[in-house]
């Protein structure tokens, strides 16, 4: 046990970084994928999305039942979850099979997402909240970068079921780490005595959720589509992932700076706004000056970034310590339904006009929604 928050949040932040291992794994392994399997890229992208599949149908309910039975031991369910659907891919031959460890997989990450959260937001509510949010958010793209970097060169090295045997391990490691280490702070109620009693603003929530997934979803347009933006400028193939990647490391060194600038500062919402409005602003600019677009997408990779830990911090805003599990549960529902919705939208508007450039325009759009939306949050809290 321990009462220090920050080998909490190290805790937390290792946990959710093999969520973030197990999501990138099949994009990783794609090619072996394709070879074991027999299949295709449309394949590899339904297993891609179907990690997120969950989140429609068990983000609510995983937090009514561990605002019942406690938040340790449904996380610990999920990463049990997580260890079984890991089992599964690294021991069948089967598509069927695969489909549904994959699936068994995001069930259990669904529950780590929106749990796990509250649990950060227990800690340092009130205290370096948004320096907390930022660096915890970051454990993800550091796992989708350390899946694209590691898995490959083990699968090459010991065969396809040594990399996913490497990542069960870790996914087994946190388990036991938070089984020995975490527990609630004190003055947070292990379990909540009847979900009739727990009440929080809807309204209010329901915008705050809007505004992290408007923000998620604009970002997955860059990497949905901004590749092939570039490459339908001119840009080879090559050059495009390596800009994008550039997008994603400036992105990932950025992220937690504007949880610490939002703490020193104490206007986060200016810190949100800046990242919001910037986006929307600066990234049509790559459709009319192609010549611009690695300027504005450094220029963007760090700006953006600003936004991500204070955003993450508006729930805990509304939200009481009872509130917490029910209402992360409504808050990433509402994530998951548009991160499903909001890619194939840009991806729809690309089709119907034979450019990549309308799903950034999208990606835009929603940025700037999200900036409506973070303005009628405040509103709705007065």
């Amino acid at each position: 046990m321990t009462s220090n928050r920050w080998l909490i949040l190290a805790i937390l932040f290792f946990a959710r970084l093999t969520m973030a291992f197990q999501f990138q794994a099949v994009a990783a392994l794609s090619p072996l994928l394709m070879e074991a399997f027999g299949i295709g890229l449309a394949e590899i992208g339904f297993l891609i999305g179907l990690y997120f599949a969950p989140g429609i149908f068990f983000a609510l309910p995983g937090g009514a039942v561990a605002a019942r039975f406690g938040d340790k031991r449904i996380v610990g369910a999920g990463l049990l979850l997580m260890l079984l659907g890991g089992t599964m891919v690294a021991v069948t031959e089967s598509w069927n099979v695969l489909v549904a460890g994959r699936f068994i997989m995001g069930t259990g990450g669904v529950i780590l997402n929106v749990l796990m959260t509250k649990m950060l937001v227990d800690w340092f509510a009130g205290r370096e909240i948004s320096t907390a949010m930022a660096i915890y958010i970051n454990s993800w793209p550091v796992g989708i970068a350390l899946a694209l970097m590691l898995l490959p060169r083990l699968a090459n090295a010991g065969g396809i079921a040594f990399a996913w045997w490497t990542l069960w391990g870790l996914v087994a490691a946190a388990f036991v780490i938070l089984a020995l280490f975490y527990h609630s702070p004190e003055g947070i109620e292990v379990t909540t005595a009847t979900l009739e009693r727990v009440s929080f603003p809807y309204v209010a929530l329901t915008l705050a959720g809007l505004v992290w997934a408007l923000y998620n979803t604009a970002l997955a347009m860059v990497f949905s589509f901004g590749p092939a933006l570039l490459v339908q400028q001119g840009w080879s193939l090559t050059q495009a992932g390596s800009v994008t990647s550039l997008f994603m490391v400036l992105f990932s060194i950025a992220l937690p700076i504007g949880g610490i600038l939002a703490d020193r500062t104490g206007h986060k919402d200016a810190i949100i706004y800046l990242s919001l409005i910037s986006f929307a602003v600066l990234m049509p600019v790559i459709l009319y000056a192609p010549a611009l677009a690695l300027t504005v997408f450094c220029v963007l990779g760090i700006l953006f970034a600003l936004g991500a830990g204070p955003v993450m911090t508006l729930p805990g805003d509304v939200l009481t310590p009872k509130s917490r599990s029910l209402g992360m549960g409504v808050f990433f529902t509402i994530y998951y339904v548009v991160m499903m919705m909001g890619p194939r939208f840009g991806g729809g508007l690309a089709d119907a006009a034979g450019d990549a450039g309308m799903a950034i325009l999208a990606g835009a759009g929603m940025s700037f929604a999200a900036a409506v939306c973070l303005l009628f949050f405040r509103r709705a809290t007065v």
